[in-house]
């Protein structure tokens, strides 16, 4: 026999290939995705209101006579249909109508309504309600409240009903088969599955709906509770999967020592823990998979550079990933700065690069001369093969997602042996979204600054105190430092964006004369771009107009004074990262936060809690909350966490729970593992293979 897993809806009456096609547009393919796709609303049809007790916009069921049925000819033509109870009279009004409608709604026939009172021209109306019309006897009234399920073009909530109708006798007559242990869901209270199922999808009348709609109910929170096992289990399987490969033991010797005696400063305590921890990782066989958190200028490339030169003093190559090309350079020049003079080839790839410069870092890397290889998504390309790649290091890793990431892994594949992964961001990421996305890997944090550093003072100002900004930055420059004014636009448009900062340059150059502009946009070619970057980091230029490009890995410690203009229109972490631009000297460092027009209530607490804290963590939870995990994440991300029932912010206290039972069941009771993630992520295998 079939469990409900594997029998198809194909099975139920009315669900034909045609519908079975439109169904699995809301991934139902299963009767058992069809009971997992749940109500998001519930109407009560339980109870017949007395017409006399109807108040405007209430949902309700009532029944009453027919009195008078009339065609009304105004603006607009309708159907006016007048039914009473006894205790009053209200009435029916339908646009669209047909004359068999009419006629069967005749004077004297008895009639159940459903919908929503309103207000109309003839007193309390009902506008194009459901109804029923009965010569004799109305059916008997619903037992439970009845399901508002979200539906797709061609398939309505009648057929959804009727079709979930047949999937709930099913269910009572074949229970699911439960994929967690008795032990656990007797430790947590939680209801059996099939109880679970047939409470969410037919409630009595007297149960707390409000709960099962805000998901605090147990039936929900049994369905949350296996869903997050499902995933914490996927993620667990996929870093054992991982970490089954071999990957080379790597050590540092005196290029680490010789790199930290030349730099002109000490490594913060933070860093060295990170190091340690990080070689730690190297010195065993095992790959290392690990996440390193800090906020902006916190010293993250540093980091990096100190694993990489394990790599390199093991006879290894790098690979250093950055999503966008400014970011790569950067990282490039540090590089260089830092790497160079103690001998060590490092090598740039990027889509900028020339035919002939692509070919000869080609053959550098293939032949093991270039030891550090900087670059952007052009690494993993088909024409690059590394010579003996043993470290893998990702910088903002949430831009690329969890397969590019990989596939640069598997440029360095030599049979069993894979190189170590170690993935950078300046993006603090929210607890909740760090267990539920990067679960796989082990988190290092970078929670300290370096000595000396000021908190940015934040400010908000509207478009009409523009002139005083200019003149603020008049007096910053000639007092010796240097300013940012950052342009952003609606549209997502690099062309509209380059424009806006191509006006504000000339706009400050005309205002500004005694000072030097310079202009940075994503549509500039890469030369020119460098060449402005560079004048800015050496002090030639005064002010730079730049567009969002600046987000990351811009690093000009002179630099005091940040302005963003239309800044309402960017999201929290984003503005975090722009601000991190400043702040990065001795010097006191300020952020205008300029917008224009009147501010939306979520752009007012988006500003003035960048105005409140310069906590990269407290404002990545503030961002999450404003913006939930799809929009935080990007379309990158979220297709490895589609949550089908639960949802990460309302179920954030479950995360903890959900993973401690995920490893009780690893531990105990394997055999759960492979059908709980088949039956909760569609790609339940392929992402445990990742």
């Amino acid at each position: 026999m079939n469990t409900l897993a594997e029998t198809s809806v194909t099975a139920l009456k009315g669900a034909g290939p045609k519908v079975a096609e439109r169904l699995q547009r809301l991934a139902i393919e299963s009767v058992e995705d069809l009971l997992f796709h749940l109500p998001f609303r519930y109407e009560d049809r339980t109870r017949i209101v007395p017409i006399g007790a109807l108040r405007p916009e209430q949902l309700v069921v009532i029944e009453g006579e027919v009195l008078a049925a009339d065609v009304l000819f105004g603006r607009r033509r309708s159907l006016l249909v007048r039914i009473g109870d006894g205790t009053g009279m209200v009435a029916l009004r339908f646009y669209h109508f047909s004359a068999a409608q009419k006629n069967n709604l005749e004077r004297g026939a008895r009639v159940r309504v459903y919908g929503e009172v309103r207000a109309g021209g003839s007193g309390l109306e009902f506008y194009h309600p459901e109804y029923e019309v009965a010569r004799g006897v109305l059916p008997a009234l619903e037992k439970s409240l009845t399901p508002v399920y979200h539906t797709t073009e061609g398939v309505q909530q009648r057929l959804l009903r009727n079709l979930m109708a047949q999937a709930l006798l099913l269910l009572k007559q074949s229970a699911p088969r439960e994929l967690l242990p008795p032990a656990l869901l007797m430790d947590s209270a939680l209801p059996t599955l099939q109880s679970a199922l047939i409470k969410l999808h037919a409630p009595l009348p007297d149960d707390p709906v409000d709960m099962l709609l805000t998901g605090e109910h147990p039936a929900v929170r049994r369905l949350v509770m296996e869903e997050m096992i499902a995933h914490q289990l996927a993620m667990l399987n996929k870093r054992a999967g991982q970490k089954a490969n071999l990957a080379p033991r790597l050590a540092s010797d005196g290029l680490r020592t010789a790199l930290l005696e030349a730099l002109p400063f000490t490594l913060t305590g933070a860093q060295m823990r990170v190091i340690a921890e990080i070689d730690t990782d190297l010195a065993i066989s095992s790959p290392m998979l690990r996440l390193v958190q800090g906020d902006v200028g916190s010293g993250k490339t540093l980091v990096a550079a100190c694993a990489a030169l394990s790599a390199i003093a093991s006879g290894y190559q790098v690979a250093l990933m950055a999503p966008t090309e400014l970011l790569a350079e950067q990282h490039l020049k540090n590089f260089l700065n830092w790497l160079s003079p103690l001998g060590i080839h490092v090598a740039w790839l990027a889509g900028s690069l020339g035919q002939k410069a692509r070919r000869e870092t080609y053959a550098d890397i293939a032949e093991g001369r270039a030891q550090i290889v900087v670059g952007t998504h052009a690494l993993f390309q088909d024409a690059v093969e590394f010579h003996h790649l043993g470290l893998v290091v990702i910088d903002e890793q949430h831009r690329f997602g969890v397969h590019q990431r990989l596939a640069l892994r598997e440029k360095g594949r030599q049979g069993d042996q894979v190189p170590h992964q170690l993935v950078l961001t300046a993006t603090p990421i929210p607890r909740t979204l760090a267990m539920s996305v990067y679960g796989d890997l082990d988190t290092s944090v970078i929670d300290e600054l370096p000595p000396g550093r000021q908190a940015i003072e934040t400010v908000v100002i509207g478009e009409a105190r523009r002139p005083k900004i200019v003149e603020r930055i008049r007096n910053a420059c000639l007092g010796g430092t240097q300013a940012y004014w950052v342009c952003t636009l609606i549209e997502e448009s690099e062309a509209l964006q380059a424009q806006a900062a191509e006006d504000t340059l000339r706009d400050l150059q005309i205002a500004l004369p005694e000072l030097r502009v310079e202009l940075v946009h994503g549509r500039m070619k890469s030369k020119e771009k460098a060449e402005h970057m560079a004048s800015f980091a050496s002090k030639e230029a005064h002010v730079l107009v730049a567009t969002t490009v600046i987000e990351v890995g811009v690093d000009v410690p002179n630099a005091t004074l940040m302005v963003i203009e239309n800044a309402e229109r960017l999201g929290l972490s984003q503005l975090h990262q722009l601000r991190g631009r400043v702040g990065r000297g001795a010097e006191k460092s300020y952020c205008v936060l300029m917008y224009s027009g009147r501010l939306s209530e979520t752009a007012q607490q988006r500003l003035h809690i960048m105005r409140d804290t310069c906590d990269g963590f407290r404002i990545a939870e503030e961002d999450l909350k404003l913006r939930g995990p799809g929009e935080w994440l990007g379309t990158r991300q979220t297709g490895d966490m589609a949550f089908r029932i639960a949802d990460l912010m309302r179920d954030e206290s479950w995360l903890e729970p959900a993973r401690e039972m995920a490893l009780s069941i690893l531990s105990n009771n394997h055999h759960f593992v492979a059908p709980l993630i088949r039956r909760w992520l569609r790609e339940g295998e392929t992402y445990a293979d990742v």
